[in-house]
């Protein structure tokens, strides 16, 4: 077994020197990773959009490890490389899902050695590898963190598409992408400027994968949840996947393990789909990673997350509503901040209509 040191000296040097010799069309494209002196309690291993790169974590990279985590954002197979790409010699992107598969698990595995518990989380493409670990790893995975997945496409005539016409797509704009296939002026001129669509397709098909996945009932006494706990971010303004397939994603992966969460940023907010960083479009980059952090930090089921909202729609702040629940170890100092973001209405339509579970009380209560 190799020591932790000197792992931590063979991803920050060996890793990027390994990536040079592939050429790679910027430096902004080469894996990141922040580490620590020593093994963290909690490490994070994020994985950036199709046809994208690592520099779609920095932001959520450094939140983290300022935090006191290590972080691992690797570069996807395929991805980043320095070539003349065109109709007749597309980027070399993988068409096979179980290449993603096989290095997400090589990445989880190597996590594993550099902190007791691991987060994954993802982006678009990177955030439907993140789901397929939490579902198929779910017993090495702490929480998962699925940032507009990419379940499906935003229109299922482009999906149908994707399965079964063996063509190029270029990109309308200069070189980048927003991690599935939509264009946008705000992107920086990074990763490739198109692609052929069976690579596209090798993603769709895990994305697929885990729809169906996820709504399978688990073995009698199976001991582990069949998914970790997951937290799925959509975006209103986001045209590039299906925001419906997300929250059936959700509702599913609810039913299996309670600790699952989901928000749907308003379209009043403008996020778009590379929702990650500021450069990319989000003026909320900030907000976004307080909120993941809520949810990493936090030891609360969403009918608990829930009942906490249901509260404070009455006029009662935060603080009083936890310290009567007695919930205050299990709730993050960053919860108020993600609360803002949970829609209470249709919570409190529930309990009105006596849908929302009745047994969460607090000693005042009974």
């Amino acid at each position: 077994m190799v020591d932790y040191l000197t792992l931590k000296s063979v991803l920050e040097h060996g890793l990027q020197q390994q990536e040079t010799r592939y050429g790679l069309i910027d430096e902004a494209l080469h894996s990141r990773v922040w580490l620590h002196s020593q093994p963290t309690n909690r490490v994070c291993l994020f994985f950036h959009g199709f046809t994208a790169g690592p520099y779609q974590m920095e932001p959520i990279g450094q939140h983290f490890y300022r935090a006191g985590y290590n972080v691992l954002a690797p570069l996807l197979p395929g991805h980043g490389r320095a070539g003349k790409w065109d109709q007749d010699t597309p980027p070399p992107l993988p068409t096979d899902p179980k290449v993603y598969q096989t290095f997400g698990i090589q990445w989880l595995n190597l996590a594993g050695r550099l902190g007791k518990h691991v987060v994954v989380g993802g982006l678009s493409g990177g955030g439907t590898l993140a789901g397929w670990l939490a579902l198929e790893k779910a017993a090495q995975i702490d929480r998962a963190v699925l940032c507009a997945p990419y379940l499906s496409g935003s229109n299922r005539v482009i999906d149908l598409f994707v399965k079964k016409i063996d063509t190029y797509f270029a990109w309308a704009s200069a070189p980048g992408t927003d991690g599935v296939g939509t264009p946008t002026k705000a992107m920086p001129p990074l990763g490739y400027g198109g692609f052929a669509t069976p690579a596209l397709r090798a993603v769709l098909e895990m994305g697929q994968f885990c729809q169906q996945r996820v709504k399978q009932t688990p073995p009698p006494g199976q001991a582990v949840a069949p998914i970790a706990p997951t937290f799925t971010i959509s975006s209103e303004s986001d045209r590039a996947v299906s925001n419906l397939d997300h929250q059936h994603f959700f509702e599913a992966a609810l039913k299996q393990q309670p600790q699952s969460w989901y928000t749907c940023f308003n379209k009043v907010l403008d996020i778009p789909h590379t929702m990650m960083t500021t450069a990319e479009g989000n003026r909320y980059q900030h907000l976004l990673n307080v909120m993941i952090q809520a949810f990493v930090e936090s030891d609360l089921t969403w009918t608990e997350v829930e009942e906490i909202a249901y509260r404070m729609t009455q006029n009662r702040p935060f603080n009083t509503v936890v310290a009567d629940l007695g919930w205050q170890a299990k709730c993050s100092k960053d919860l108020p901040a993600m609360l803002t973001m949970v829609d209470k209405w249709p919570i409190a339509v529930k309990r009105s209509r006596g849908d929302l579970r009745s047994g969460v009380r607090s000693p005042r209560d009974r």
